[in-house]
């Protein structure tokens, strides 16, 4: 026995001894398998970065989310645990749960069977797509769903989804994103479409991580370091778009659609002075977080997809035939028909109006007019000014698969149809570029969609995208002619844009039918209603400030209707909003007087507010009074008397009256204050939840709410007793 147990002894001594000194069992490193057994590494999940509208507005972004899963093995489930962690009746869960996720009750078992025999001491199983992206109320439904039903072994894990706050919104420019699962079984947020896909390599954040060490039943060991790796979120996309004037575009097109059923509408709303993008839009449109309403048609119609232009490229036709000296108002020529060797062009009225004027010929839209122009100023001439213009090629507008269109010019009868927008082809959103140079007195800018792109885990800006002029055909002097003639098809009796008034701006643009290609076998779509209309046109005329483009293909139009009609629909409630959201002050105001605005920083509050008085402002204190140490706006700016100037300095902040603000100016306010101040709804102030002349705290929550123009001046209309309110200037 001794020797037995002896032996023992050494051979175990000498095993202790062999792993001692080679640090090896079984031919494996020791160390290597405890690191393997403790050692864990928890992910750090980065949030996909946000889209947001020019002054921060959120448009899409990640949001909380969770995943289903169904644990089916037994060993989950600990010896004298008093409820099961493991499936216990699996038919019973699946019943369940199909009531709340869009999977059939038999997949779910299909699912369960499918994965035990492949490997029968699966641990737990999901349920793919359906099983995903579930709300934080459809997960609290399930558990108590389950606790009430005696159902076991329903876990959820937090997870991210990507989140569309403003539902069917600029759709087709901001496109989605969806979780795609890869080869190696890992989950993540890929753009699919728009934006999203454009820009999905900069939205993609770069997940961290957490090593720790652990003992065998999980628990993190006391005095171990932890290594952290933080995860780096993507980048943010902050666009021209104006969130406001977008929703004045959604609701008037869902207006015009309801009432017309319309096969194609698009609308871009833009400015011309800097060539930023406000709003852009098409229908049919989607949701981009269900894709509810998606069709065959993935292309952003304003960029990816040509189109004739009818008539209104006639207004680019004036301006080459008024840059070239060639165009004289008050010439005459015999409206009706022209002949160009073996083809005959017609007025859209066939017989024409007799002799009239080229300014007549305008106004009434009459192909034979830009034949006679043509004849004037050479038919190569006219080609090469369109090419100035840009139409031909790209614009290089930051969005992608943009089409170059098609400037017809093999024969002379191809640049004739060109002068009148039939034959050529051109997208919307070069329309839009050659239009800046009429509103622009002759300076042609480059339409844009991203404004900045940021690290928002630096706030560093990574590129910031300014204004771009483009070399332009025309000159100013040519410019303002061109748009006092816009004006005129619109005031004048005889005009084609007598619809597209504006109430308490002037207007002036081009309206356009043009004639639809059919899909095969050549030739053009005919019948009533059976046209692409569309309306050019930009407010006030005298300095424009907007520049829209409206098109609405085939509309379905009752008895005494015309294709005009759903297109001055759109083109007159978008503009007034627009105009009157951007504080654009009405021509019947009265003469509006600017002053420069100084420079108050430093000064004594109290002295400065008196000044700002007598100079006809508005001044609103921030903080309790003393040396200012900001202004808004800033020294320089010219804004009209009445115009409210926000002045900060240190200390506790008197809340002001909103009422009548413009969101712009609150979301000001908001950022020189700090406090918490939330905005429901767009457009105007009309109520805040805390009263004027109440010190808050700055973590005290301020909620101010908001109505659109058009409900606003409704509202100011419809009330007798209510005085008349003035514009709020320079917000």
């Amino acid at each position: 026995m001794f020797i037995f147990f002896g032996g023992l002894f050494f051979l175990l001594f000498g095993r202790l001894l062999s792993i001692q000194i080679t640090g090896q069992a079984e031919g494996r490193q020791m160390a290597a398998m405890a690191e393997a057994r403790y050692a864990k590494e928890a992910v750090l999940r980065a949030d996909r970065g946000k889209i947001v509208d020019r002054d921060g507005e959120l448009i899409a972004s990640d949001t909380l989310s969770y995943r289903l899963i169904a644990i089916l093995s037994e060993k989950a489930t600990e010896k004298g645990a008093k409820e099961p962690r493991h499936v216990v009746d699996f038919e019973k869960a699946a019943d369940l749960l199909s009531r709340y996720i869009p999977m059939e009750k038999e997949e779910m078992i299909r699912i369960q069977q499918s994965a035990l025999e492949r490997k029968p001491d699966t641990y737990q199983i999901e349920f793919g797509k359906a099983g995903r992206d579930i709300s934080y109320e459809t997960m609290e439904a399930i558990k108590k769903a389950a606790k009430e039903e005696g159902v076991t072994g329903i876990q959820f894990i937090e997870d991210k989804k990507r989140f569309y706050p403003n539902g069917d919104f600029a759709s087709y420019l901001i496109g989605f994103a969806m979780r795609e699962e890869d080869e190696n079984g890992n989950v993540k947020t890929v753009g699919k479409m728009g934006l999203e896909k454009t820009y999905n390599e900069e939205l993609t954040g770069t997940n961290g991580k957490v090593d720790y060490k652990t003992d065998r039943w999980g628990f993190v060991l006391p005095k171990t370091e932890k290594n952290i790796v933080a995860a780096k979120d993507g980048l943010t996309i902050q666009l021209t778009i104006d969130k406001v004037i977008q929703n004045f575009v959604e609701d008037a097109m869902n207006v015009v659609n309801e009432k017309y059923s319309p096969k194609k509408m698009l609308v871009i709303v833009a400015n011309p002075k800097t060539g930023e993008i406000y709003a852009m839009s098409q229908r049919p449109s989607f949701h981009p977080g269900t894709r509810e309403g998606l069709t065959e048609n993935w292309l952003n119609d304003a960029v990816e997809n040509t189109i004739e232009p009818g008539s209104t490229m006639k207004m680019f036709t004036l301006a080459a035939a008024i840059e070239e000296g060639k165009w004289d108002p008050l010439a005459e020529y015999q409206s009706g028909q022209y002949t160009i060797y073996d083809r005959v062009i017609r007025d859209v009225n066939k017989t024409g109006w007799g002799r009239i004027s080229f300014l007549e010929g305008f106004q009434l839209s009459s192909n034979v007019s830009m034949a006679y122009l043509l004849e004037r100023m050479g038919d190569r001439t006219f080609i090469e000014y369109l090419k100035g213009f840009g139409f031909g090629e790209r614009v290089g507008i930051d969005l992608p698969h943009e089409a170059p269109g098609i400037i017809l010019d093999v024969n002379p009868s191809e640049r004739l149809t060109t002068s009148y927008g039939q034959g050529s082809t051109v997208t919307p959103v070069q329309m839009i570029q050659a239009a800046t140079a009429i509103a622009n007195d002759g300076k042609m800018m480059k339409p844009y969609v991203i404004d900045k792109i940021i690290d928002p885990n630096t706030d560093e800006v990574i590129e910031d995208h300014q204004p771009e002029e483009r070399k332009s055909p025309i000159s100013a002097e040519t410019a303002k002619e061109v748009r006092k003639i816009l004006e005129s098809t619109v005031t004048s009796e005889r005009g084609t844009g007598r619809k597209f008034a504006l109430s308490g701006y002037s207007v002036g643009g081009k309206t356009g039918t043009a004639e639809i290609p059919k899909p095969s076998g050549g030739g053009y779509l005919s019948g009533d209603g059976n046209y692409l209309y569309s309306f050019l046109g930009m407010a006030p005329i005298e300095d424009p400030q907007l520049l829209t483009y409206v098109i609405v293909q085939q509309p379905k139009l009752k008895l005494g209707q015309y294709g005009s009609d759903p297109v001055a629909e759109l083109y007159t409630s978008i503009m007034e909003s627009s105009l009157k959201y951007l504080n654009i002050a009405p021509e019947n105001a009265g003469e509006v007087t600017t002053v420069t605005l100084p420079d108050f920083t430093g000064k004594d509050s109290g002295e400065a507010m008196s000044e700002l008085m007598e100079m006809g402002y508005d001044p609103v204190l921030i903080g309790e009074g003393g040396n200012i140490d900001h202004q808004y706006p800033q020294k320089g700016i010219k804004l009209n008397k009445g115009a409210v100037v926000f002045l900060e300095t240190k200390g506790d902040t008197v809340l002001p009256n909103f009422s009548g603000w413009s969101k712009k100016m609150a979301i000001s306010f908001k950022m020189l204050s700090g406090l918490d101040i939330r905005l429901n709804g767009d457009g105007f102030v009309t109520e805040q939840s805390l009263s004027a002349g109440t010190i808050v705290n700055p973590s005290e929550p301020i909620v101010l709410q908001l109505q659109v123009p058009s409900e606003r001046y409704k509202v100011m209309e419809e009330d007798e007793n209510e005085e008349e309110e003035e514009a709020i200037i320079g917000g």
